[in-house]
């Protein structure tokens, strides 16, 4: 009982850490926020609150302060950048998994039929269901980046394709068009293995209309996966002052998120050179 409480408290109260002003704060007290979550399911292994926050939580934890800092890291030393990496992947699949275990709380056998039949999967799901299956594909389509050599992994991109599909029949504006922002990312991979471009373009727009301007996120998104991809430098240094000019007091609740993404765009701005073959000399602002 005690657990059940601490559990309903944990996931269903404010989100201090999305309004919070200070990364480096919060990049510090999310782990131990995290294993108690952990020891909480021990005790109550089937509480939706707390796989639902685990499964956000480590998904967050794990793309803003292990693979964000290691892509910064790795001109300067690659070793370190690759073992962070791996760490990340590895934290993205423990999310995975907790989210899949809430889906199978009102979907028996759901996680087995994903990778057998994606498409029939998804189509169980309804809107009650959207928190958990969009932080779920979040955190499946971000291993599925960091271990593109994997085969294993790339063998569950139809699953992770069809859980965004349905999340955005279910809800298109939930979090402010965040299934369309993931859509950019599976839409900026290669044409052979189903990417489109195009697509990726009209999911970016679809996201700034939802979002309102609002967010940060989708302007990173597109710069760093579909302007490197198309080596469009112009495109990528208009797309990230566009996040830098986002105010991070605009919408409290994703106060965090801006303040991170807009450090990731000044790392991605600063790093351009990396990215980019051409001699481009276009002049980059220094945010601060």
């Amino acid at each position: 009982m005690v657990a059940n409480g601490m559990g309903n408290a944990i996931s269903s109260g404010p989100d201090v850490f999305g309004s919070d002003d200070d990364p480096e704060l919060v990049r510090d007290a999310i782990p131990f926020g995290l294993k108690t979550m952990e020891s909480l399911l021990q005790t109550v292994p089937r509480h939706p609150g707390l796989l639902l926050t685990a499964c956000k939580g480590f998904t967050q934890y794990s793309a803003a302060f292990v693979q964000m800092p290691a892509d910064e890291l790795e001109s300067a030393d690659y070793a370190r950048a690759t073992e962070m990496r791996e760490r990340a992947l590895k934290l993205f699949l423990r999310a995975r998994d907790y989210g899949l275990r809430g889906l199978e709380l009102r979907h028996k056998g759901i996680g087995a039929q994903l990778k057998t039949d994606p498409e029939a999967a998804a189509a169980h799901l309804e809107k009650q269901d959207v928190p958990t299956l969009y932080w779920t594909a979040a955190a499946w389509g971000s291993a599925i980046s960091l271990g593109k050599d994997r085969a294993e992994l790339l063998a569950d991109l139809p699953a992770v394709h069809s859980l965004m599909e349905r999340g955005l029949k279910l809800d298109e504006a939930y979090d402010g068009g965040s299934f369309h922002e993931a859509l950019i990312v599976l839409e900026a991979m290669p044409a052979a293995m189903g990417g489109s471009t195009e697509r990726a373009r009209a999911h970016y727009q679809r996201a700034v209309e939802l979002s309102k301007g609002a967010k940060a996120s989708p302007y990173v998104t597109m710069a760093q996966s579909v302007s490197v991809l198309n080596q469009d430098r112009r495109e990528f240094v208009r797309l990230l002052q566009q996040a830098l000019a986002v105010d991070p007091n605009r919408d409290p609740t994703q106060r965090l998120a801006t303040l991170v993404l807009q450090q990731r765009a000044r790392s991605l701005l600063k790093r351009a050179d990396e990215l980019f073959l051409d001699s481009d000399t276009t002049r980059i602002e220094d945010h601060r």
